[in-house]
């Protein structure tokens, strides 16, 4: 068996556990991406194309492929994604291990902000779960995020020992995300 087709099955059946797909060939598409990724150690599309097992014939049919899935309006990302981060910490959960949060954002064109909220697993920060808002600033208010925590609250039920990891940014919201029933570590405000 090719090593490209050992990836795939574990893939396939690693996203099978994690996430519900109502169309298996989503989840095949997804599968020999994430195939391909690894396998290439590209983020370029067309390299990816050695990787893959399929009926095409022409290079530009894989992007094809690629560009479909991706703009899927069916396929919802936080449906696949939010479980398999779920899955690959649930193992910290059952040994009552500390989970550790960051919240950060960035600021995009001085017009968009992001942010983000990541676990932090082996000194590097793996997103969990974000959101984009029109607003020129890197500061914001809490109620601006706080559907993002809300939403993490559910998907985290079970965790006692959360530690959440903010920048100055977030100094004065302390208050505030202590009602959130997690540790907050956090650099004073400057004055």
């Amino acid at each position: 068996m090719k090593t490209e087709n050992r990836i795939f099955s574990q893939v396939y059946s690693y996203l099978e556990q994690g996430s519900r797909f109502v169309d298996k060939r989503h989840l095949t598409v997804l599968s020999w991406m994430v195939t391909a990724l690894l396998s290439s150690q590209s983020l370029n599309q067309a390299r990816w194309e050695p990787f893959v097992q399929s009926r095409a014939e022409q290079a530009n049919s894989y992007q094809r492929r690629w560009n479909r899935f991706c703009q899927n309006g069916r396929v919802a990302v936080e449906k696949i994604y939010i479980p398999l981060i779920l899955k690959a910490i649930e193992t910290w959960k059952e040994k009552g291990e500390r989970l550790y949060l960051a919240i950060d954002t960035t600021l995009l064109w001085n017009q968009y902000c992001f942010v983000y909220l990541a676990v932090v697993c082996g000194g590097r920060a793996v997103p969990l779960m974000w959101m984009g808002l029109e607003h020129g600033s890197a500061s914001l208010a809490f109620e601006k995020y706080e559907p993002l925590l809300d939403r993490a609250k559910g998907y985290l039920q079970g965790f006692e020992n959360v530690m959440l990891l903010a920048d100055r940014g977030f100094a004065n919201q302390q208050p505030t995300f202590r009602t959130l029933n997690c540790h907050i570590s956090c650099p004073p405000p400057e004055t």
